[in-house]
């Protein structure tokens, strides 16, 4: 087997060994600058951060003009925000509740809409009194199994949060070719 160097085009050679020098020089430059230059070559994505509000089975789901369907209380935030502050707020405009929320159950990217939500989810006992307010104009609480009138970024974030209650589905593997050939790595 010929050896890596003699197989691989010049070109090739030369963004390997030019790679790790140009990322040291990256990373003299200013904070500022290496932020600019960041931005300028990767694409924008708008953030948002929804919660879905569980009671006896049932997700609270709200109606909102600028949505088709039911969607789940939440939204974008606003510069400098954090996803939890951002939903905690959001929460309290659209429905009147207040809310702490935990940790994200999972984050949904897509890359189609360039739009990454943040989810939460919170599992109450007791149903809150619900006051529509903000951007909503109505509520509702749902089984997900039978919600059937949500917009398409809304069912994505319900499927997600159905598959996060599968067992395992946190656990990943290392693939052939990282540890034993042939052989999958559990840690």
């Amino acid at each position: 087997m010929a050896p890596e160097h003699a197989t691989a085009s010049a070109p090739a050679r030369l963004r390997r060994r030019a790679y790790p020098l140009l990322l040291g020089a990256f990373r003299r430059l200013p904070a500022p600058l290496r932020r600019a230059l960041v931005r300028a070559g990767t694409p924008g994505f708008t953030v948002g951060a929804v919660v879905a509000i569980e009671h006896d089975g049932a997700v609270l789901f709200l109606r909102q003009p600028h949505r088709q369907g039911l969607s789940l209380p939440g939204g974008l935030l606003d510069r400098g925000e954090r996803p939890a502050e951002g939903v905690e707020r959001e929460v309290r405009e659209e429905t009147g509740l207040r809310v702490r929320v935990g940790l994200p159950v999972a984050t949904q990217v897509n890359a189609r809409v360039r739009r990454v939500d943040v989810i939460y989810r919170l599992r109450v006992a007791t149903r809150p009194q619900v006051r529509v307010g903000g951007e909503a104009q109505d509520h509702r609480w749902v089984d997900l199994a039978d919600l059937r009138e949500a917009d398409d970024s809304t069912r994505e974030i319900v499927d997600l949060l159905r598959r996060a209650e599968q067992p395992g589905c946190y656990d990943g593997e290392v693939l052939a070719g990282a540890g034993e050939p042939g052989r999958p790595h559990r840690g």
